[in-house]
């Protein structure tokens, strides 16, 4: 029997108690027969999850045994327990859940998400969301960030006129941070016309950023944006998540042994909308769709 460790990130649940919820965790990785394991998404879309092993120490012992020849699942009283252990999880029913978030670890693929129920209020404890590992969770940001939260990696929608080296003459105010498709082609940068530009951050220096698109006559701008640049966010982005953001979750529910908190929600989707920023009221990107830019 071949094995392999599943990237499900599973933690025990008393390690939720510490503060902050999720910055202490220490995470380890159950096994998984790849027998076990399907592929992430069914033909039909639905998110595939495979089998959770309430205790990695139990299966890793198994493993153990079947590796040194010493069990072959005949023996009763090793294959029972083994087979409590584990959950299948795509057998969980899915079911919704809204909160507020309070601690984000990781990426889209396989990252955590601490939260409290809504009905449970601030001091309830916490839910950990658990994106899929092979990062086809959908999941989407919404709300306004201010310039300062610009980085390497994010993908930025603006309008704007550079000249031949790729510069402009005014900073930047208002823009959006998107998650493009997969397939999302770019429209090339032309010097001396003001269009719509999609391009990655490459670097951040204050308030000056560096931007490609692989494509054009132009395809490195290096512009300046205001101290007082907002960004309309609609993206698949963990990193853009904070503590007090609103979450929405459709998921399957695992409250048993080695969940995590109050019980771990396998997503299948994900809203969350950012806080507003400080005396204003939030405003959907123009002309956003999610997942598009």
């Amino acid at each position: 029997m071949s094995s392999r460790l599943l990237s499900l990130v599973i933690v025990p649940a008393w390690l939720l108690a510490a503060a902050p919820v999720l910055g202490q965790l220490t995470p380890y990785n159950p096994y998984a027969d790849s027998q076990e394991a399907p592929a992430p998404l069914a033909a039909d879309g639905t998110i595939q999850w495979g089998v959770f092993y309430k205790s990695a120490a139990v299966q890793s012992a198994y493993q153990r045994l079947w590796n040194l020849g010493a069990c072959r699942g005949t023996n009763r009283a090793i294959t029972e327990p083994v087979n409590r252990n584990k959950v299948i999880i795509d057998r969980l029913p899915e079911s919704e859940y809204e909160g507020k978030v309070v601690a984000v670890v990781g990426t889209l693929a396989g990252g955590l998400v601490a939260f409290t129920e809504r009905s449970a209020g601030e001091t309830g404890e916490p839910m950990v969301v658990q994106l899929h590992p092979a990062g086809v969770t959908r999941l989407r940001v919404t709300g306004r960030v201010p310039a300062a939260v610009l980085r390497p990696g994010l993908v930025v929608r603006l309008m704007a006129e550079v000249d031949q080296r790729g510069r402009t003459a005014e900073p930047v105010i208002a823009f959006d941070i998107v998650t493009p498709p997969a397939d999302f082609k770019p429209d090339p940068v032309r010097p001396g016309v003001r269009s719509l530009i999609v391009a990655e951050v490459k670097q951040v220096h204050h308030d000056v950023v560096m931007l490609t698109v692989p494509v054009g006559p132009v395809r490195r701008l290096t512009l300046k944006f205001s101290p007082d640049g907002v960004a309309n966010v609609d993206a698949a982005r963990l990193d853009l998540v904070a503590a007090g953001d609103s979450i929405s979750i459709t998921g399957r529910l695992w409250g048993g042994d080695g969940a995590m908190g109050a019980g771990t929600v396998f997503a299948s989707d994900v809203t969350i909308t950012k806080l507003p920023l400080p005396g204003e009221v939030v405003v959907p990107a123009a002309g956003a769709v999610a997942g598009r830019p």
